[in-house]
């Protein structure tokens, strides 16, 4: 069995940027990674600073390429179960049967998007049907955009998504919206369409339109839907680390759970965090993680008799 000082769950921006610091501190690092960024279908990520615009699959791989460099190591490979092992550590094992053990754990699995059970929204997910206005507001700016409605402070998110378009017409279900909402969406002209969608209208590949049940249909260029966001957190819950009144893992503000030796970073534990963000948690874990192993080793020493000298 192989023994690390850290072995990180999850490839992502938090995970690599982690393995990263750790790396580079001389601890031995494992990066064990399923390979289904929540990004992936994302064409371009933005807000990064200096990465404006890379595809986010070209960051992975410079990531996991410095990784490397500085000796860290990974596999790529899904994680069935992990839990504590010998000696205060934790043992890992992965779908094929192969197990690690090390020192400490950081989980970096990210989270699920949840959308609505409507034909064609999943297929268009990150490319007209969007959730972030700051990661692509800028690329749909000044077009006819939409907002679907029905969960808690979507009228919030339509007067944020009203900043990048002067054409904004927001999708109520019958009977949401209260007088007071109707007053801040008229006062900036945001339009309001009430029904049930039924489906996407497409021309060839692009987004033309949002069909309502009454067989209206709405020209849209981009549709935006606040989702509901579903960490994957199963190996953290499965080691019972706390979890807030949300249903969130609680951590502190380097990543530590309330499980000694297990961290955690970016959206498995933070919903809000973008790719920068998310790196920005997992070097911040990092360094407060090799802190712990120093006090760790420090243990260690004291508790381990010098050898005399003749």
């Amino acid at each position: 069995m192989s023994q690390y000082d850290v072995a990180i769950i999850g490839g992502g921006a938090a995970g690599l940027s982690a393995a990263l610091v750790l790396s580079r501190a001389r601890r031995k690092v494992l990066v064990l990674d399923a390979g289904a960024p929540r990004n992936a279908p994302a064409t371009h990520m933005h807000g990064y600073l200096s990465r404006d615009g890379l595809p986010p699959g070209e960051l992975l791989a410079a990531g996991r390429k410095e990784v490397q460099h500085y000796g860290g190591e990974i596999v790529d490979g899904t994680v069935d179960s992990s839990a504590p092992g010998g000696r205060g550590g934790f043992q890992v094992t992965l779908a094929g049967g192969q197990r690690i053990s090390a020192r400490r754990l950081l989980i970096t699995t990210g989270l699920r998007d949840e959308l609505p059970d409507i034909p064609g929204l999943r297929e268009r997910w990150a490319r007209d049907v969007l959730h972030c206005p700051y990661c692509h507001g800028y690329e749909v700016r000044d077009r006819r955009l939409g907002v679907l409605g029905g969960t808690p402070g979507a009228v919030r998110y339509a007067q944020i998504v009203r900043q990048w378009t002067h054409d904004l017409v927001y999708f109520a279900r019958p009977g949401t919206l209260t007088a007071a909402e109707r007053t801040q969406l008229a006062a900036r002209a945001i339009g309001v369409v009430e029904g049930t969608v039924e489906h996407l209208v497409l021309d060839g590949d692009r987004l033309r339109g949002v069909q309502m049940d009454d067989g209206c249909v709405v020209p849209r260029d981009a549709l935006f839907v606040p989702p509901r966001f579903a960490p994957n957190d199963h190996l953290l819950t499965s080691l019972g680390c706390d979890v807030t009144e949300d249903g969130w893992v609680k951590t502190d503000p380097a990543g530590r759970t309330s499980v000694p030796g297990v961290w955690a970073a970016g959206n498995v534990v933070d919903p809000r965090a973008q790719v920068i963000t998310a790196a920005g948690a997992g070097s911040a874990a990092a360094i407060a993680l090799n802190a712990d192993l120093v006090d760790d080793d420090v243990r260690t020493a004291l508790a381990t008799p010098l050898e005399e000298t003749p």
